[in-house]
């Protein structure tokens, strides 16, 4: 093997006798780096769009979150809640209760959620990073409102003239026309307003949890949902199985990508058919490296000739071409990959490329994006080199030796 390769570098780094030859196989090399630098650029962009997308549920959605199987509530007592605690990689839990209500401010009216949460909420989520204005909620009567809601019923923070009311249906039989007072109704003022996308900032008001379990008329222990925080190397399977042992079929665990699943599968898809379209660019860009090692091959018949004439056999000459087109697939590859992470490293790191003028376009290096690249430029350069070598055989030397 020591033979061919030794001819296939020549051949890679000597000039032909053909200036249209040299110009053909540095226009490949081109390609091959471009094409390369490209694809990993494109994986690297996508990869720091899906962790920007991401970064919006890691700031309203907990590690873990427990809710009923069937219907809306479900309770907990203490021992459940001692027992919670002791789960090995659960670091903390917090209980919510959400609803959906009617919200009135001046003559303005709104329909949202209202989560009530414990003093434990904050330590589970990181929601106090996503305060627009004013603050979270300190006293019993007061609320944090999303930003859409805001604008849509003109809200003020720290309005104690005018407060919001919190309206829903009183629990009990028979029409709400026979009862006397059909809702319950909470006046609050909102301390605080958040703000992280669009949907979440016109659905839910945040307010204590005993407050609203109070506007529910539910019970201390009657929640809809608990968060979970949990340790940096825990076991989803393990916790989910002690959480079923501890209250039984009622309930469903899911993990942040659960809960995130439709926006996890939108960008997984995203991602797997960009990589699929430029990789089809690399198919037809190596196309090239076919052309090129053919063309050599022309160029070189008369070298082969004097090879075989020395004893080389037709499959070391095609071992020649072979090597010579990994070759050029490989340090091409490499240079590409290269300049894909000099520049996904300038564009992380000076944010060259604005979305906003605040805002640079997101990107990420990852390790296994250079592996996924070079891995498909050896696959597919393998396989041009492979055709491309095929065009040594016999009946060239004989036509090049007559």
């Amino acid at each position: 093997m020591h033979f061919p390769f030794y001819i296939a570098r020549r051949y890679l780094f000597s000039k032909s006798s053909q200036n249209a030859v040299n110009i053909i196989n540095w226009v490949t090399f081109l390609v091959i780096v471009i094409g390369t630098a490209s694809l990993f650029i494109v994986l690297s962009g996508f990869a720091g769009l899906k962790s920007f997308d991401l970064s919006f549920s890691d700031s309203f959605d907990p590690d873990m979150k427990i809710t009923t199987a069937s219907g809306k509530f479900f309770k907990i007592n203490d021992i459940q809640k001692e027992q919670l605690r002791n789960i090995e990689g659960v670091v903390s839990y917090s209980t919510e209760i959400e609803e959906r209500v009617f919200l009135k401010y001046k003559q303005k009216n709104d329909v949202a959620y209202i989560k009530g949460v414990d003093q434990k909420y904050n330590s589970i989520v990181a929601i106090d990073s996503i305060i627009f204005f004013g603050n979270w909620f300190t006293q019993s009567d007061e609320v944090v409102a999303g930003y859409g809601i805001s604008l849509d019923l003109g809200l003020s923070v720290n309005d104690y003239i005018n407060s919001l009311s919190v309206i829903v249906p009183k629990l009990g039989k028979g029409s709400l026309n026979n009862q006397i007072k059909p809702f319950n109704e909470l006046r609050t003022v909102a301390s605080g307003v958040y703000s992280l996308s669009e949907d979440i900032d016109k659905k839910y008001i945040f307010a204590p949890l005993v407050t609203v379990q109070e506007l529910l008329q539910k019970e201390e222990g009657e929640i809809t949902g608990i968060n979970l925080k949990l340790s940096p190397n825990h076991d989803d399977a393990f916790i989910k199985k002690s959480v079923s042992e501890i209250f039984g079929s009622n309930v469903i665990a899911k993990n942040r990508e659960q809960l995130n699943d439709s926006l996890y599968k939108m960008l997984n898809t995203e991602n797997l058919m960009t990589y699929l379209i430029f990789t089809l660019v690399l198919v037809i860009a190596l196309f090239n490296v076919v052309g090129a090692i053919i063309m050599m091959i022309l160029d070189k018949k008369d070298n082969l000739t004097t090879l075989f004439n020395l004893g080389a056999t037709i499959r070391d000459l095609k071992r020649i071409f072979f090597i010579q087109g990994m070759l050029l697939v490989i340090i091409g590859g490499v240079m590409g990959i290269a300049l894909g992470v000099l520049i996904t490293w300038l564009q992380t790191t000076f944010g060259l490329i604005k979305i906003t003028p605040s805002l640079a376009y997101p990107m990420e290096f990852q390790f296994v994006n250079i592996f996924i690249v070079f891995i498909t430029i050896f696959i597919l350069g393998f396989i041009a080199a492979k055709i491309s070598s095929v065009r040594v055989s016999g009946n060239l030397i004989t036509i090049s030796s007559t």
